[in-house]
């Protein structure tokens, strides 16, 4: 079932994006008096096709769903009929052919605009960055940061949440590799440390590492040992473990948490233990034998239960950021302006190899993504629909000759030479454009399956 969300998430978040980016080139070409052949959603056969408009434009879905395309009148192409040929993209000046082309990406941003404009009106939900425990001779130890410390800004942004913390930490990392927080501590008083993060840029920017090279935890509240639902059939249901019991001990040992207690029967396949369980208000003596599953640390205890979550776990941590339509604008353009500026960054020391290449994402690693955030709600699937608009318009500025950069650069190396390039020159920069799109697949594909596989 999982499989089955991710993927239609998937296909519906690439649908919305190459519809949006597709359309902006398409809106271009019609403003400047370009026509239109083709407007398609996807590459290949197409499976829906519709003619509609005087140019009898054909607007289609087609097989292979990894994009799409906006074809165009063009005399490089096909033969143009004499009174045709003033609406054909090659005859259109510099200007026109650079406006066409960028309004793709162009409509990419506007999209993240209105995505996160919808999101902050709504209510973004988020945990407060509150800091657990902090390990000791770590980049946060000597910053001199403490269990319990609120990071309330990072380098003079304020931060509701830990993820305005964390998109403001890589920004700084990136940018100096000194960080400057303003933390307050449990009692209210506040400080400035600063994080020297610099050499540690690689290491921290791999996916999953930021906390712990910075040697961090958020902070969580300590969820009790006890049993919410039981599985039928699995080992807890035939020890006659029930909801609401207290996990008190077990072999002997006592258990504080529940992450104690999945510690205990994960390190115990096949064994059979004493339990001690609080039930109204008596204790109890089970005998418990777990069971056995695999995963991808080997073989593990399981005895089919998990925890009850009382109604205000979360309620010291809760945070949310909502705001009235005009501020939350503003809020909007700055998050567009900082994720974009962090994507740009993060690209760049990719390159240089100061950032690591295992931030790549393919279209497995998307789809998890997409299907995650759906089935979480309406505002993370609007978050993760407005990161990914912003990639795709950025990665289409790249000078590459394939993307709509490379022919913006086209455009401007004919404008500086005073007359058309090549046909050799072009056909040289698509086959250098396709080696690099392929050595970027290849990335992206590598880091997909071994984050799929460990």
């Amino acid at each position: 079932m999982n499989v089955l969300v991710s993927a239609a998430a998937f296909l519906v978040a690439i649908g919305i994006l190459v519809a949006v980016h597709e359309f902006g080139h398409y809106a271009a070409a019609r403003l400047v008096g370009v026509r239109v052949l083709r407007f398609s959603i996807g590459f290949g056969r197409p499976l829906w096709l519709r003619r509609a408009g005087p140019d009898r434009t054909e607007y289609c879905i087609s097989a292979i769903p990894f994009g799409g395309y906006v074809r165009l009148l063009d005399e490089r192409d096909s033969p143009v009929a004499a009174g045709e040929q003033h609406r054909a993209f090659n005859r259109q000046g510099v200007p026109a052919r650079i406006a066409i082309l960028a309004a793709g990406p162009a409509l990419n941003f506007v999209f993240a605009i209105v995505a996160y404009w919808v999101m902050f009106m709504l209510g973004v939900p988020g945990a407060r960055p509150l800091v657990g425990e902090v390990t000791p001779d770590s980049i946060a130890a000597h910053a001199g940061l403490a269990a319990g410390d609120e990071i309330v800004a990072v380098g003079g942004r304020s931060t509701a949440t830990w993820d305005g913390a964390v998109v403001a930490l890589l920004d700084g990392m990136l940018e100096t590799g000194r960080i400057e927080i303003e933390v307050r501590d449990g009692r209210g008083a506040g400080r400035v440390l600063t994080l020297d993060t610099t050499g540690h840029a690689s290491e921290l920017t791999e996916p999953g590492r930021l906390f712990p090279g910075l040697g961090l935890e958020p902070w969580a509240p300590v969820l009790p040992a006890v049993i919410g639902e039981v599985l039928p059939g699995g080992a807890a249901e035939r020890a006659g473990l029930a909801p609401h019991d207290r996990i008190v001990a077990a072999g002997g040992e006592p258990i504080a948490d529940w992450p104690s207690w999945v510690g205990f029967v994960r390190a115990r396949p096949g064994q059979t233990v004493a339990v001690t369980v609080e039930r109204a208000g008596r204790e109890l003596e089970l005998t418990v034998a777990i069971g056995q599953a695999v995963d991808e640390s080997g073989e593990i205890g399981r005895i089919g239960a998990s925890a009850e979550i009382p109604a205000n776990l979360y309620d010291d941590v809760r945070a949310l950021e909502r705001y009235a339509p005009l501020p939350a604008l503003r809020q909007a353009l700055a998050r567009t302006w900082e994720m974009s500026s962090l994507t740009v960054r993060m690209v760049a020391r990719m390159v240089t190899g100061e950032v690591s290449v295992k931030n790549i994402s393919g279209p497995i690693n998307i789809a998890q993504y997409a299907g995650y955030s759906a089935s979480i709600g309406v505002v993370p699937f609007l978050s993760f629909l407005a990161v990914v608009s912003l990639s795709l318009g950025i990665l289409n500025l790249l000078p590459v000759p394939m993307l709509d950069g490379g022919q913006i650069a086209y455009q401007l190396l004919e404008a500086a030479k005073g007359s058309p390039l090549s046909e050799r020159f072009q056909v040289v920069g698509q086959q250098v454009g396709i080696a690099l799109l392929l050595v970027l697949m290849s990335f992206a594909f590598y880091n997909d399956l071994s984050r799929l596989f460990g």
